[in-house]
């Protein structure tokens, strides 16, 4: 069993940035897979960024060159940081971790609006 905590979510004018970040706890050494979704209102969630054990990343075409994603082991945390944000990021962010390459955990989600 995986917990995640999101945090770090608020609201931002466009243009600005936010940094999100999810502290894991538990079984933590079996986790392959760290990541950040999102969801809008009356949308579907989506893939914003994810980070494998190996180190390979990768976004979604709609925050590439923005966002962010990066991990501390140590912590057990992995942050999302955004920069240049857009009305259209505004949803909830959700982080989510794969343990053993199968079991998947999800942590409550953060809300994040941007203002234009």
């Amino acid at each position: 069993q995986v917990q995640l905590v999101e945090s770090g979510g608020g609201l931002v004018q466009a243009g600005g940035s936010l940094r999100l970040s999810c502290a894991a706890s538990g079984s933590t050494a079996r986790i392959n897979y760290r990541s950040w979704y999102r969801q809008a209102p009356g949308k579907q969630r989506e893939l914003v960024a994810g980070m494998s054990r190996g180190g390979v990343v990768n976004y979604g075409d709609s925050v590439k060159g923005r966002f962010t994603i990066s991990e501390d082991n140590a912590k057990n945390t992995v942050d999302l940081q955004m920069n240049g944000l857009k009305p259209e990021d505004t949803a909830v962010y959700y982080c989510k971790v794969v343990v053993a390459y199968r079991d998947e955990y999800w942590g409550q989600g953060t809300p994040v609006t941007v203002s234009s």
